[in-house]
């Protein structure tokens, strides 16, 4: 991708109902691409074949010559895109894996530094990785083999190696779809016409055409979903925008995200107030159509209604968060944000209706969107941890306590009004000014 250009998502729909013969096509061809990536889930998902996740085309190969796509009569334009789908959710999938076995290495106190450095070196180099766990003999390149054979003569390999294997069979879990909610075109599989695109179907050389509702025309990879319940469409387009660079944005600002105000910053400015207001609303409206519908579930009421209001309460809702970023940005000016990391949400409260509200807490949105309006406007973003981020020193690190309200550290005996204006010290100031109820 270009350093001055980032991506986003816009979404074209059918401005008429798809006739039910061409949905039926449009779902066939969903389906069959969905079979195609349980395939490759099942064949390429195991430990035997992380040698051929990278790059890709020995299972293209492979996948070529099982005679599959001749089976299910699945066009190549659509045969391919799934399973490079499915490869990339299995690359994904190993990733996670890999990323939580490194969390319980370095949390694991029976373990010698040396030992943790090496299962770490072994997780880090794909064919290391692959080898231990098919109990193979590790065989690297000249300079890294070098570096491999240095560590494993501190360690006992074979019990890290168990160790290994013991975990990967505890995490991993092999991809699966059940869903067949939409498929990937390639430029080969569509154009464009007047208000209309051409999808390719099952059958040669023939395609159907849906009404769109702009007259927007795209040439890259895009996404169609369907949607049946209504016989519709969605396009997902990924598009370049532009990055806008501004002289003025020069200011350091710390902000901490909350449930009733969205933004409060290290100076004490808020944005968006009203989001508790609208995301109470919307909480309790779910929390109570929930109730109706399973007491009238045997009666089978339609949900027709209920989504075309969640829909629009979810508009309203990320409409007005959208625009108190915007707002944000104009008048903070920021050249660098700094943000607390958030922890997952729990349950297991007392109060069932707060624990609801706090589940529907839009925050992964506002971070989202945080985040890529960061990126259009050249503005760094910056996540910390923040935990004791209010009472560790800012200056010597150490760890304080607040004494008539005011900070006092423990070590180097400077006060809040004494600090320097580090990362720290400016989240700290903004997690302080938010208001939590």
């Amino acid at each position: 991708m270009p350093p001055d250009k980032v991506y986003r998502t816009v979404h074209q729909y059918n401005k008429e109902p798809v006739s039910d013969e061409d949905m039926g096509k449009l779902q066939e061809i969903a389906d069959d691409y969905a079979r195609v990536k349980n395939y490759v889930y099942a064949r390429f998902g195991g430990i035997a074949s992380l040698s051929k996740l990278y790059p890709g085309y020995t299972i293209q190969n492979e996948m070529t010559r099982s005679g599959f796509r001749e089976i299910l009569s699945l066009p190549s334009v659509y045969f391919y895109l799934a399973v490079f789908d499915a490869l990339g959710d299995i690359k994904s999938q190993w990733t996670r894996t890999k990323v939580k076995i490194q969390n319980l290495i370095n949390r694991n106190e029976s373990f010698t530094e040396k030992e943790k450095h090496y299962l770490r070196f072994v997780l880090k180099v794909k064919n290391a990785f692959g080898a231990v766990l098919n109990q193979e003999k590790i065989e690297l390149p000249k300079e890294i083999q070098k570096t491999y054979d240095r560590l494993a003569s501190q360690i006992d390999e074979e019990k890290l190696h168990r160790y290994l294997r013991r975990q990967v069979r505890k995490y991993y879990v092999r991809p699966h779809t059940d869903g067949a909610k939409g498929f990937s075109l390639s430029e080969r599989a569509y154009r464009y016409g007047d208000h209309v695109i051409y999808i390719s179907t099952k059958e040669r050389r023939k395609r159907i055409f849906v009404l769109l509702t702009d007259h927007n025309q795209y040439k890259c990879q895009i996404y169609l979903q369907l949607c049946p319940e209504n016989n519709g469409i969605v396009l997902h387009v990924p598009v370049f925008a532009t990055v806008n660079k501004h002289q003025d944005y020069t200011n350091q600002i710390g902000v901490s995200m909350g449930i009733y105000t969205m933004l409060t910053t290290d100076q004490g400015h808020q944005y968006g107030e009203k989001l508790g207001k609208y995301q109470t609303e919307y909480a309790d409206w779910i929390r109570a159509q929930t109730g109706i519908y399973n007491q009238n579930r045997r009666s089978n009421p339609g949900r027709k209604k209920y989504n075309a209001k969640k829909r629009r309460l979810t508009e309203q809702l990320h409409s007005y968060i959208n625009h108190e970023l915007n707002r944000f940005l104009e008048i903070e000016k920021p050249q660098t944000v700094y943000m607390v990391k958030l922890p997952g949400s729990k349950g297991g409260g007392i109060n069932r209706k707060i624990n609801h509200s706090v589940s529907m807490w839009q925050r992964g949105y506002i971070r989202s969107r945080l985040i890529q309006k960061c990126r259009e406007q050249s503005v760094e973003l910056v996540e910390l941890l923040g935990k004791d981020i209010s009472n560790e020193c800012s200056r010597c690190g150490a760890v304080g306590s607040k004494k008539e309200g005011v900070f006092v550290c423990s070590a180097c005996g400077c006060r809040m009004a004494e600090k320097i204006n580090t990362a720290k010290n400016v989240l700290r100031r903004g997690a302080e000014g938010q208001i939590v109820r």
